[in-house]
């Protein structure tokens, strides 16, 4: 199986159009046509459903697309990693990032690099620690910032020097605004919305086995989303602090959690980890601020 299959197969999924999809290729749809069913042969699998001006995929194709975009991504960073081996001036940083406002640390050491390499370019996934630690292992990604304690089994590790505050955030109407701290009891009559992974890990801490009484009406995987709802008055977000502004201006407040709950950040990367030369500049700038 070729990688340049693959980026064929991907196109004729997103496009949606054996045409269309040879079009941008620039090739020739017989040449497309031929490929697939090589393809399709190779793997004992029909691949596609063929309609008269479209085509969709099967379950099989379906699983295809999903392993093909993560082959070819790999592909793309192994490409990128060799390409940079001879240009210290440039090239690509793969991070994943946990929500939270410690990631101006982050920020703050690529605002460093900018000053003497232009061509850095960063891609950053924003997620979970389970996904982003996911998309480490893979090899996705060259770093992860993630807020909890990492398994140093697998992996070396930065410790960030501040800390994230969780707390309430809501309408400024709401009753619960009105309190200066808020009680596991405050919250129990409101739906709650926050993060999975923080469902599981990190509330547990704050209110041990009352965490089962909140009403989690959903879990989002950003802040921000959670914040929309809140505006709507859907009901409060277990969050941490300076994520969701707030102003005086706004709708929207924050009220910290008693007993008081900290989340702590770690900067990850996989032990025995061979860094691209600016991969290495990144680590050593975080190593440097972050001391």
């Amino acid at each position: 199986m070729e990688i340049r299959v693959l980026r064929y197969f991907l196109a004729i999924a997103r496009e949606g159009n054996m045409t269309r999809a040879a079009e941008r290729l620039h090739v020739t749809q017989p040449t497309l046509s031929k490929q697939m069913k090589e393809l399709e042969q190779e793997l004992g699998k029909k691949l596609f459903r063929r309609g008269s001006s479209s085509v969709n995929l099967t379950d099989e194709g379906m699983l295809l697309r999903k392993r093909a975009e993560d082959l070819l991504a790999m592909a793309d960073k192994i490409e990128s990693e060799f390409k940079a081996l001879d240009d210290i001036t440039g090239g690509d940083i793969y991070i994943g990032c946990a929500e939270s406002h410690l990631i101006k640390y982050l920020a703050l050491a690529v605002s460093r690099l900018n000053e003497k390499y232009a061509n850095i370019h960063y891609h950053i996934t924003s997620g979970g620690t389970e996904l982003v630690t996911e998309h480490l292992d893979r090899g996705l990604l060259d770093f992860a910032f993630i807020v909890e304690p990492p398994d140093l089994s697998k992996y070396n590790y930065l410790e960030v020097p501040e800390h994230d505050t969780w707390g309430v955030l809501m309408r400024k109407d709401c009753p619960l605004a009105e309190k200066s701290v808020i009680e596991i009891n405050d919250i129990l009559p409101y739906p709650v919305f926050c993060s999975e992974q923080s469902a599981k890990v990190d509330l547990p801490r704050w209110c041990g086995e009352q965490v089962d009484r909140l009403n989690v009406m959903a879990t989002f995987n950003l802040s921000g989303n959670a914040a929309v709802f809140a505006r709507e008055g859907l009901g409060v977000v277990l969050t941490f602090d300076k994520l969701i502004e707030v102003s005086e201006a706004g709708d929207l407040c924050f009220r910290q959690i008693t007993p008081a709950l900290h989340t702590r950040m770690y900067v990850i990367w996989k032990k025995y980890q061979v860094f691209t030369p600016v991969a290495e500049l990144l680590l050593a700038e975080l190593k440097n601020i972050l001391k």
